[in-house]
């Protein structure tokens, strides 16, 4: 089977997000124009390199989230986990600005060092961030979309000391969650090693 515009009958769901998968979710907190924090997990979301450490986020129009991380120049990145699968959920919600889904949550906010957007303190890793760029997507035909690509520079990392583990992240004991298509999540709970030809 192939397709194009015109996906068949067969595929009643869209199966973009289940191929392009898994996805690590980028749960990200912003402040608002008053300081209230906002948190939402975002499912297109990426690293985008080292040195400096940097990470996206694609917001399907100018959500809290993006808009936020504009206007203040500065956002966080907090693990989502499967024993924070619940709250990570709750923060999903469409909640207006001003609403602060760390409380709505149930979620402790994390006391950032170099910026002021706090993260989820339950979290076994944090990132914060300074906004790099907000820039709008288009299409192949070069026609805006009502899509925002988010760039953030890592400026500070914050992990729990109950996951360094020889000198390593042990991410199997975070368990992170990872978004596939439709309402379907996979945890990461082992983990295998592959050596590269040049090792």
């Amino acid at each position: 089977m192939h397709y194009g515009s015109d996906r068949p009958a067969i595929l009643p769901h869209d199966p973009f997000k289940a191929i392009v998968a898994p996805r690590p979710i980028g749960w990200i907190g912003t402040l608002n124009a008053e300081g209230i924090p906002n948190l939402a997990p975002y499912s297109f979301f990426m690293p985008l390199g080292n040195n400096p450490h940097m990470i996206g986020f694609t917001s399907e129009g100018m959500k809290h989230s993006p808009a936020n991380a504009q206007a203040q120049g500065e956002f966080t990145f907090s693990l989502a986990t499967e024993p924070l699968s619940h709250a990570m959920n709750v923060s999903s919600g469409a909640h207006p600005d001003g609403a602060n889904e760390f409380a709505l949550a149930g979620l402790t906010e994390g006391t950032p060092v170099e910026i002021r957007t706090p993260f989820v303190a339950e979290s076994p890793a944090a990132l914060e961030c300074v906004t790099v760029s907000v820039e709008p997507l288009k299409d192949r035909h070069g026609r805006a979309l009502n899509r925002f690509l988010v760039i953030g520079e890592v400026v500070r990392t914050h992990i729990r000391d109950e996951y360094i583990r020889e000198g390593r992240f042990d991410t199997a004991a975070a368990a992170p969650l990872a978004r596939l298509g439709y309402r379907d999540y996979a945890t990461t709970d082992s983990l295998w090693e592959l050596a590269r030809p040049d090792d």
